[in-house]
């Protein structure tokens, strides 16, 4: 598994896992209101793209076995007295139980903390995304609350579970605290 910024030519790549697993991701993908479902992901890498030259986000490709196998995107990086950053991420259905997302954000909340100097780190997820609700729970992030109405996703204002780690509770970093099988039990409210 390796993570890497996405470029321009992985469009069609990205576009072609998109349009063939419809039904896995389409339940958890962002819309825009009142707007048509768009699949111009070129446009969509170079919004991204312009966000990490402003220094406000990081898109990354997920690679296993050196195909492009989903992505990773980090949003809302804030310095200063706030210092944190939202991550996102999906992977192709083939993949899924295989540790590669676990792994793509312990690595990133890991470069994020480490390496960026950011304090905390979100991940928002829809209660009902029980793929995505695994991972946080594999790596330990700590459950803060619901947030209602909080993303536009398949059309419709959908609530959201909120869950955070900051760089006190992982010193050693996240991905050796996950892969030492050192991560802390946790409270969920789907337990």
């Amino acid at each position: 598994m390796r993570l890497r910024v996405l470029r321009l030519r992985d469009a069609r790549t990205l576009e072609h896992l998109i349009l063939t697993n419809r039904p896995w991701l389409r339940p958890w993908e962002a819309t825009l209101p009142d707007a048509p479902m768009s699949f111009d992901i070129k446009a969509q890498i170079r919004g991204l793209l312009r966000q990490m030259d402003q220094d406000q986000g990081i898109p990354f490709a997920i690679e296993y076995r050196g195909q492009v196998v989903g992505q990773l995107n980090v949003a809302n990086i804030l310095y200063g007295s706030v210092s944190s950053a939202i991550i996102g991420y999906w992977v192709a259905p083939e993949v899924a139980g295989r540790g590669i997302t676990p792994t793509a954000v312990a690595l990133t909340i890991d470069y994020l903390l480490n390496q960026l100097g950011l304090h905390r780190v979100e991940i928002a997820i829809r209660p009902e995304n029980t793929a995505s609700l695994r991972v946080v729970e594999k790596l330990g992030l700590r459950f803060e609350g619901t947030k209602e109405r909080y993303i536009h996703i398949n059309g419709d204002w959908r609530d959201h579970y909120l869950f955070a780690i900051t760089a006190e509770e992982i010193r050693g970093g996240l991905l050796n605290r996950w892969m030492q099988k050192k991560v802390p039990a946790m409270k969920y409210p789907w337990h």
